[in-house]
This record gives structure tokens, sequence and C-alpha cells, in this order.
């Protein structure tokens, strides 16, 4: 699920997949697309595929998808 995570500094450019996500661009974190807020790789829980988006919380996936 995670490669490549802990190269390089700063935002990363992930792939998101149904079951993990692929590292693009190495870096130590991705922002939330609903708040903002910075997400560390290893933390990196929820996500859309459809969206290729991450979120920082169940209730902010959540939250989002309801917006379909």
């Amino acid at each position: 699920m995670l490669m490549n995570s802990n190269r390089g500094g700063g935002e990363a450019k992930l792939q998101y997949g149904p079951s993990g996500f692929r590292v693009m661009r190495p870096g130590q974190h991705v922002f939330c697309a609903v708040s903002g807020e910075p997400i560390p790789l290893e933390e990196l829980r929820y996500w859309s595929v459809e969206r290729q988006e991450a979120y920082a919380s169940a209730a902010i996936a959540t939250r989002r998808m309801l917006e379909e």
C-alpha cells in the first residue's frame, strides 16, 4: 500500500486505488481535499478513487461522498 513514503519532504503526489495508493512523487504528507489540513502518509486512511482526493477523517470522507 505505502511505497517510498519516507523519501523526500513536503507534499507527496499520490494515485489513489481501491485498496491502496501509489506514490507518484515522494513526500511526507498530502492535504485533505475538504479541510486543507496536512495528512502524514503513514496516517492516510481515507480517499476517493473517483475524485482522486484524500480526506483527514471518516466523517469528512462521508460528508464529501454524500455531496454527490
